[in-house]
């Protein structure tokens, strides 16, 4: 049996904080392998400076080349309209052995959002969750992140979650488990990246080196 995580986002561009911490969480979980999964259209954020797809996808093979473990999926580049979570966790569900242990990678930020997701109650159904969190005050932030998810499952997912300390998880009779990990936390966004270049200022060591000269000589973000 395999473990396999899926992790989805805009990675626009893809930097060197993505890389960390799912290199940590592949490590942290003993996952066999971790699809990369760039969307289309986001539905949850304004496609304003997002450069083609195409370009995006690159950055990443570019970014994992030396990495067997990491594969680029293009599963929803290929897909009609927005970029859905549950046609994607459905898509991998149908094509990888029946016997995978599939996991869905993402951020505190992205998790308290979830609710608001195109069939977000299946999900719950269909895969359990990773949540990665960060932030800088050690102990402090461990516990606010696992309060905070622990509040936002019982008031907008079911009130049967329940944290097992067995398994450092919220677990569920029915619903699939949630995993609180800490990530090392990195002070890199794709945002403060755009605005760097578009600025005129260096991003060395923000993004691989072989990235840098992608953006460079595609004149992406100016």
């Amino acid at each position: 049996m395999k473990r396999i995580g899926l992790f989805g986002g805009t990675f626009n561009p893809i930097h060197s904080g993505h890389i960390q911490v799912i290199q940590e969480v592949k490590k942290g979980f003993g996952l066999d392998k971790i699809f990369i999964i760039p969307s289309a259209i986001p539905p949850h954020k304004e496609p304003d400076g997002l450069v083609d797809a195409g370009d995006r996808i690159e950055m990443i093979r570019l970014s994992f080349s030396t990495h067997p473990d990491f594969s680029v999926s293009d599963v929803e580049l290929k897909r009609s309209g927005p970029s859905y979570t549950i046609d994607t966790v459905r898509h991998f569900k149908s094509i990888l052995p029946e016997d995978t242990e599939l996991v869905l990678i993402l951020g505190l930020d992205a998790f308290l959002e979830i609710d608001t997701w195109k069939s977000y109650k299946d999900l719950f159904l269909l895969i359990p969750f990773i949540v990665m969190s960060r932030g800088t005050e050690g102990e402090k932030r461990r516990v606010f992140a696992r309060k905070t998810v622990e509040d936002y499952l019982k008031s907008k997912i079911s009130e049967g979650y329940k944290i097992s300390a067995s398994q450092s998880s919220y677990v569920h009779e029915i619903k699939q488990p949630v995993f609180v990990f800490d990530v090392t936390p990195i002070d890199i966004s794709s945002t403060k990246i755009r605005k760097l270049i578009k600025t005129g200022h260096p991003i060395k060591s923000l993004v691989p080196e072989i990235v840098e000269a992608f953006i460079k000589s595609k004149g992406l973000y100016l």
